[in-house]
């Protein structure tokens, strides 16, 4: 029988192929594998302990949690888009397009308050609601644009840290530069991500937004309804927004919540109310 035993080159370049293969690679190590449908559990785990780990690493303990629009732009952007669609309406002013584009610039204009209002309250809510000492609440937003921006930013501007959770979409989204870098997260799981939102929260403030806000929302309302987590205060900011677009009373006439349902969160218009709101909530000492 010929011998096929292989020479030395021979040996080495199959060992090589061997340790460059998949299969040989250290399971953390293996990209494909943790991608892997079966790992899906342990994704899951990981995406709840990297941020649990950093969070007690840098001492986090108590958050105010900000949701809002991502839409909804700061009043520099906000007027400079204005100005942008004013150029383009004069070279073609009987465009339908362009005309739907200026009502909607229009109303940029219009909401970027709430952008300020939410920089506001963040700047004070990192302050301790202005008051004197030192301070452990620390601003949580979803890290992305409008309104998460907003908040970020008030705190950044405070001089204080602030928290972003943000999240892969189809569409890239991108963190806002306002975020504290060493606790700017990213998630896939919008479970885990929401998970984080409530487990050191002290207070939830929610500017007007969409689907998204509305979710975040929700189950916040129902967690704290059916005690499933402990009673905070939860500050909807912008009583024309939230009246028009959810009818509390019509929900307790229809028996759907109960009257007392109403009493789990309050209505305001400005950032000073939202801090009087939890000021009163806390007794004038913040959690």
């Amino acid at each position: 029988m010929k011998n096929v035993f292989p020479d030395a080159d021979r040996r080495h370049a199959l060992q090589e192929a061997i340790q460059q293969g998949q299969a040989y690679a250290l399971a953390q190590e293996d990209i494909a594998f943790l991608a892997s449908e079966d790992l899906r559990p342990v994704r899951m785990q990981l995406e709840l302990l990297k941020a649990e780990h950093a969070l007690r690493e840098h001492g986090v303990q108590a958050t105010i949690v900000v949701f809002g629009s991502a839409r909804i732009l700061s009043p520099e952007d906000a007027q400079a888009a204005l100005a942008l669609v004013r150029e383009q309406m004069h070279a073609q002013p009987d465009e339908q397009s362009l005309k739907r584009a200026w009502a909607l610039a229009k109303r940029r204009v219009e909401q970027s308050h709430w952008y300020e209002e939410a920089r506001r309250f963040a700047e004070m809510a990192s302050r301790c609601f202005e008051h004197e000492g030192p301070c452990d609440l620390v601003v949580m937003t979803g890290g992305g644009p409008g309104i998460m921006e907003a908040a970020n930013r008030g705190a950044f501007e405070a001089g204080e840290r602030s928290i972003g959770l943000n999240i892969t979409l189809p569409h890239e989204q991108y963190p806002n530069p306002f975020i504290t870098p060493e606790l700017a997260f990213r998630f896939h799981y919008f479970a885990l991500r929401k998970m984080h939102f409530l487990l050191r929260a002290r207070a939830l403030v929610a500017f007007p937004g969409g689907f998204g806000t509305l979710d975040e929302l929700f189950e916040v309302l129902t967690l704290v309804q059916t005690r499933k987590m402990p009673r905070i205060p939860i500050v909807l900011v912008s009583r024309p927004f939230w009246q028009r677009l959810v009818d509390f009373d019509f929900l307790i006439e229809e028996g759907m919540i109960a009257a007392e349902d109403a009493q789990l969160f309050v209505m305001v218009d400005s950032a000073q109310e939202a801090v009087e709101a939890l000021r009163e909530f806390y007794r004038f000492a913040p959690p």
